[in-house]
């Protein structure tokens, strides 16, 4: 593209199996574009039955070195981690788990959540600045800050946008959003040109900046722009629903693997082996663990047999 308001990049998903019944389209790290700011990591799930499927069940597992940040569309899970939380989300409503040095955490369908799940999971890369520096943390959010314009309703996850602002914690700058909009409704939002920017369609169908962006996919629109205008299907009786995602771009070369995210193969081998420890009875000091979870942790896999090596966000 010869200019970056002009910049459309699909971002095309990948089908992965989370937890023992759970597929999701992976999103982020995508083959040719790693990161969004400091979104590092993208997965959309559902519609799913969960009646049928099991709905969500991803034992304790760790990680270090990032934000958490779970987002509903429709159903209901909870979270249980190291710190003692035990915390039921539905739509609307908001948790981000900081990692900081290390903590462990588990995700599950309730046995009494609604029929349907559908949802995002989302990571956040912690700077190197901060990450080991920062204590484990997890913030559940409620109620989030709501802008109506236009037959456009913007929930405001993470940062600021369209003069709201949400309490949710960040080490970057960093901007995360719901827009629900009405059939045929068209809305222009100001953008941060320091930033770049992703729409994810999660449902329905819009046109973004003049292209459009079909159900269930993602586009790149780089930096730079100073607003976007996005307009819903005209489909009626369907809304769209669009996820706005964007941050300053996130220049430290990463290593991310598994669960962790790190600097160096070497940090990757030492956080592997602190988890893995001598086996699903031990207790791993630098994670702890979820009290009263109903099943074993999950293991980190055998390491590749090539070297991980420092990442752009970028190829």
């Amino acid at each position: 593209m010869s200019t970056f308001e002009t910049m459309h990049e699909p971002l095309e998903p990948r089908d992965v199996l989370l937890g023992r019944t759970t597929h999701v389209r992976r999103i982020l790290p995508n083959k040719n574009r790693r990161m969004i700011g400091a979104w590092c990591f993208l997965d959309h799930y559902g519609p799913d039955d969960v009646k049928q499927t099991g709905g969500m069940w991803v034992p304790p597992h760790p990680h270090t070195g990032l934000q958490t940040v779970t987002w509903l569309f429709e159903g209901e899970g909870r979270h249980t981690d190291s710190l003692g939380s035990d915390q039921r989300i539905r739509p609307g409503q908001l948790n981000v788990m900081t990692a900081g040095h290390g903590i462990c955490h588990a995700e599950v369908s309730p046995p009494d959540a609604p029929t349907l799940l559908h949802g995002l999971q989302l990571w956040t890369c912690l700077p190197d600045a901060v990450r080991d520096r920062t204590p484990p943390d997890f913030t559940h959010l409620a109620d989030l800050p709501t802008v109506v314009l236009d037959g456009v309703s913007v929930k405001v996850l993470v940062g600021e946008l369209a003069g709201a602002r949400s309490q949710a914690p960040t080490f970057s700058p960093l901007v995360g959003a719901e827009l629900t909009m009405q059939p045929g409704a068209s809305v222009t939002l100001p953008l941060d040109p320091g930033f770049e920017y992703g729409v994810l369609t999660a449902q329905g169908e819009a046109t973004v900046g003049g292209a459009v962006v079909s159900h269930n996919s993602m586009s790149y629109l780089g930096e730079r722009r100073h607003e976007i205008t996005l307009t819903a299907s005209t489909r009626e009786g369907c809304e769209t629903v669009l996820m706005l995602l964007g941050g300053a771009p996130f220049e430290e070369e990463i290593v991310m693997w598994w669960n962790f995210i790190g600097r160096s193969h070497e940090e990757i081998v030492e956080q592997r082996e602190a988890w893995n420890g001598e086996g699903l009875a031990w207790v791993p000091e630098r994670f702890g663990q979820v009290a009263g979870f109903p099943g074993d942790r999950l293991l980190a896999p055998p390491m590749p047999n090539t070297r991980l090596k420092p990442r752009a966000r970028s190829t």
